[in-house]
């Protein structure tokens, strides 16, 4: 039986069997399934600051977990082995009680643990596995954090939202012209910005492309949108590096991070350069 995934804005139509863009998703008998449920193909215990955060923790440690797949096409993604992979890459099948008694061990280790971050991959297709391992962290007392592309409609993140303590979103251009050279949709992402800075702790992370969405006007219209939502919200300029699909455009200067900074600090309290 032929169904829609409601989940990201894609709304994809699934035959049976069928999985949606994001390779992640599945019609099976009708209902649209988390296929990458469990499936973690990257693991490892990371500083915060990584992710990036900078007002949430800082100096602690987090458990960082990844699977596959993602509802965005970004030519310059860096983990694209395992964003832009399905069901065929190798991965560790890891319950949700598993996940978090891993977590709960590392809260005894020396470095410490805060929680878990879904991050790596597109943690939001993975939807009933990062809700139910949240929940199970919060009984726990641990953290749920997640690093984000934004791109999820406005329901499940509703129902989400009150599971999850820290979100980095991307806000990967001021335009939807941009997001059309990425396959997402920029109005869902700002409205995922907006729900979420009234749920929990935001930080918002744009990566900096030479030619694509490096003008001063975006920066200016960016930082402005932000402001309007708080003052205070982190937002992490970042360099672009030639990789994947994307090796024939030079990396970001570090001029340009320094300009966008200086017009984003006009408005916002917290900016950094990343990189």
């Amino acid at each position: 039986m032929r169904t829609v995934c409601r989940l990201c804005p894609h709304h994809c139509v699934l035959e049976e069997g069928q999985t949606g863009r994001c390779r992640g998703r599945e019609n099976r008998g009708g209902s649209v399934v988390c296929a990458n449920y469990g499936r973690l193909t990257s693991v490892a215990v990371d500083p915060i600051e990584k992710k990036p955060f900078r007002r949430f923790h800082p100096g602690r440690y987090i458990l960082s977990v990844g699977s596959y797949g993602c509802n965005l096409r970004c030519p310059f993604c860096q983990n694209h082995e395992i964003s832009m992979a399905g069901a065929e890459i190798p991965a560790e099948q890891v319950s949700p009680e598993r996940l978090v008694e891993l977590a709960m061990r590392l809260t005894h280790t020396a470095a410490g643990n805060i929680g878990v971050v879904f991050t790596y991959n597109e943690p939001l297709i993975s939807y009933e596995y990062v809700r139910d391992a949240a929940r199970l962290l919060k009984k726990q007392g641990l953290c749920t954090v997640l690093v984000t592309n934004g791109m999820i409609e406005a329901e499940p993140l509703q129902q989400l939202l009150p599971l999850v303590d820290a979100m980095n979103i991307d806000l990967k251009g001021f335009r939807q012209s941009y997001y059309d050279w990425l396959g997402g949709d920029f109005v869902t992402v700002q409205h995922t910005i907006a729900a979420a800075v009234q749920a929990c702790h935001v930080e918002v992370t744009t990566l900096i492309v030479p030619g694509k969405n490096d003008a001063s006007e975006d920066m200016e219209c960016e930082a402005a949108w932000l402001a309007e939502l708080s003052a205070e919200l982190p937002l992490h300029i970042s360099r672009f590096f030639p990789r994947y699909e994307a090796g024939d455009i030079p990396a970001t200067p570090e001029e340009t991070i320094e300009r966008l900074c200086r017009i984003a600090r006009r408005r916002l309290k917290y900016v950094y350069a990343g990189n």
